[in-house]
């Protein structure tokens, strides 16, 4: 073999070999950014459950805190807010303020001994607390996954590829301040009841 031949067979192994790497961080990327969506979806699947379980909680409720409708009020408020959210960003911020609103119902439902007996009460409370045990696990593997994403897509060569592909950093689940602050629940009786 002459000099050209072994030149032109050099050039096409090295663009050959940076076609083949390329590819290779394409297809990584875009397991990466599926494993983001499939992450966010057993969150959503979740978080629908929860949002079925709340209108059973609140009718069983109403009969016996009469005096509560302010909490009862922020429960279906917060239940509302989170079926209109849109994006992954929106729905964390509307569920972070559902879980405030639950917790607090449940609370306020401790000042109550016949509803903390009420059977349908007891398994809809187990029911949603099982469903927040569960939510809370998959926001930690979600959260896994978006950084994984976030660090590879900053990464040299990946940040080229992730460009071409139009890849943008995506959000974790983060709790805000205000959720960090224990919730204040005000217990309003009625009096000679």
């Amino acid at each position: 073999m002459d000099s050209s031949t072994l030149t032109a067979l050099a050039f096409f192994f090295f663009f050959a070999g940076i076609a083949i790497y390329a590819v290779i961080l394409y297809n990584g990327l875009v397991r990466l950014r599926n494993e983001n969506d499939r992450a966010w979806a057993n969150i959503d699947v979740l978080l629908k459950q929860r949002h079925d379980e709340i209108p059973n909680l609140v009718e069983v409720v109403k009969g016996y805190m009469q005096h509560e409708q302010q909490t009862l009020l922020a429960v279906t408020q917060a239940r509302a807010a989170s079926l209109q959210a849109a994006s992954v960003e929106q729905k964390a911020l509307a569920d972070l303020k559902l879980d405030g609103a639950l917790r607090g119902l449940f609370a306020v439902a401790e000042n109550y001994p016949q509803l903390k007996a009420n059977e349908n009460f007891l398994k809809l409370q187990n029911r949603i607390s099982e469903l927040e045990e569960r939510i809370a696990d998959r926001r930690e593997f979600f959260n896994d996954d978006v950084n994984t994403y976030n660090t590879r897509i900053g990464q040299i060569p990946d940040v080229f590829v992730a460009s071409f592909m139009g890849l943008k950093p995506r959000s974790m689940f983060k709790v805000s301040d205000a959720d960090r602050k224990q919730v204040e629940v005000s217990f309003q009786r009625a009096t000679g009841a």
